[in-house]
């Protein structure tokens, strides 16, 4: 990272459950975040086509029609409508870190897109492990997912939600020169009168550590619940009393922990812009460098497999062993 760099932090609802208009939105946000001369904007997790808030509302029998629209408008990578958002990348000159379920084939993934200003693909990761209930809608990662990507505006790395509270998972990150990270929440508006765990003060909490421990600049973009998204999917007031609408609490962290944007109120709409200036990596890392001069690996370590680990692999058949004739000069040996 050589150079100041502008970002922009999504704070929105998507057009829930509907890809078409939801990437309409998408390119619309990259617009209007170029058009402010950032060189980076950042969408919460999942955000097309939006978080899968009914998981946590009922038994997985009740919510099954709404399980087949959020597969019909999970995004395809290398789709047209992918297409439309690395086109918009490509033309208005911004990298794009996109929050998506990703449909492959038969299988959801929770995904980020990474894009660089040519609107080429700089790196696409999946979330490691689905979260809870997730896991009865989306897949997992493998290491392949746990890595940095180095772009022309320094070191990225991303993940997803409660991918913050994986100490190794971070580290992980750490220890590849992240300098911009990525990191996606879905909204904090779900069981609020229930557990803190969830909630705003927790998870915001994770972002800013994750800046000071990483001594990285963190981006949080956090997605809103409408409430449109209220009247799909709270029927009864049990429901209603689960899921608020709002929720919305994007931040962005310097490496030193402090906030280098003012927050928007939770249920508002609207990018959250700051200017990251590369110097403060180097003030935060004299102090502390968890992979660096800060660590002892002597006593710990992290054992890390980044490769890929497929559940098909392709292979060319061996050819078959030919039998040497036997010679007739040769006793012939027995075998017991």
């Amino acid at each position: 990272m050589q150079n100041p760099v502008k970002v922009a932090c999504v704070q929105a609802a998507p057009v829930f459950l509907d890809l078409h208009a939801t990437v309409d939105k998408t390119v619309a946000l990259i617009r209007q975040a170029a058009e402010a001369g950032a060189q980076l904007i950042a969408f919460p997790e999942t955000w097309i086509p939006g978080y899968p808030w009914f998981l946590w509302l009922d038994a997985p029998a009740a919510y099954m029609h709404l399980v087949l629209r959020y597969h019909q408008n999970s995004l395809v990578l290398d789709s047209a409508e992918a297409r439309r958002i690395s086109d918009a990348a490509r033309e208005y000159g911004i990298h794009v870190v996109l929050g998506h379920s990703e449909r492959a084939n038969g299988s959801l993934y929770i995904g980020q897109w990474i894009i660089d200003a040519q609107g080429q693909t700089a790196g696409v990761r999946r979330k490691l492990k689905a979260t809870h209930v997730e896991r009865t809608l989306f897949g997992e990662s493998d290491g392949s997912s746990l890595r940095t990507f180095d772009t022309a505006l320094g070191t990225l790395g991303a993940l997803c939600c409660w991918e913050h509270l994986q100490p190794l998972s971070k580290y992980a990150l750490y220890a590849q020169n992240e300098q911009i990270h990525i990191g996606a929440w879905p909204s904090f508006s779900l069981y609020r009168q229930a557990t803190n765990a969830l909630g705003p003060e927790v998870n915001i909490a994770a972002s800013r550590v994750y800046a000071a421990e990483g001594q990285c600049f963190v981006i949080a973009p956090c997605a809103l619940v409408s409430p449109e998204m209220i009247e799909l999917m709270c029927d009864t007031e049990i429901k209603r009393s689960l899921l608020q609408a709002g929720g919305g609490h994007a931040r962005i962290f310097g490496p030193d922990g402090g906030e280098l944007a003012t927050p928007l109120a939770e249920d508002e709409e609207g990018l959250l812009f700051a200017t990251l200036d590369p110097s403060a990596l180097i003030f935060a890392k004299v102090a502390a460098d968890p992979a660096g001069h800060y660590s002892r690996p002597d006593v710990t370590r992290l054992m890390l497999n980044r490769a890929a680990n497929p559940c098909v692999v392709d292979f060319s058949p061996l050819p078959l062993a030919t039998e040497a004739p036997l010679d007739a000069s040769e006793p012939a040996t027995e075998v017991l």
